[in-house]
């Protein structure tokens, strides 16, 4: 008996050290998504409520990508609110307003990819 348990001497660290490299890169990579969707969630919200202000009548592209910006800036922070392009396209033969945001990508935290995910938002123009 005495002969089996010492070559499990010293094996307990040895699995905690394992086991918890291995916990903490799946809780840190489900951390991360949880990140990359945060920032895409977003950016898509903000490019869909500047593409509406830019529909509303009397507003136009520059409203929008003024709104566009006012929300990534207030929710993510300046970095994201970089890149705000809006515009008018066609839709079924209907007019709407289109905004695009090219925000960075997390990779690390929130520092990422400068234009690594790009988001459109569309709303018909009111006439």
């Amino acid at each position: 008996m005495n002969r089996l348990g010492r070559g499990e001497s010293g094996s307990a660290p040895a699995e905690f050290v394992l086991v918890t490299v291995l916990l903490l890169t799946l809780v840190l990579g489900v951390l991360q998504l949880g990140a990359v969707l945060l920032v895409r969630n977003t950016a898509q919200d903000a490019a869909m409520e500047g593409a509406r202000w830019a529909a509303l009548d009397g507003n136009g592209p520059a409203a929008g990508a003024a709104r566009t910006r006012q929300v990534l800036g207030t929710a993510l922070g300046a970095a994201y609110a970089r890149a705000v392009s809006a515009g008018t396209g066609s839709w079924n033969g209907q007019r709407v307003a289109v905004v695009t945001v090219a925000a960075p990508l997390p990779v690390i935290g929130l520092l990422g990819v400068p234009g690594g995910l790009t988001v459109t938002g569309h709303a018909p123009v009111e006439e």
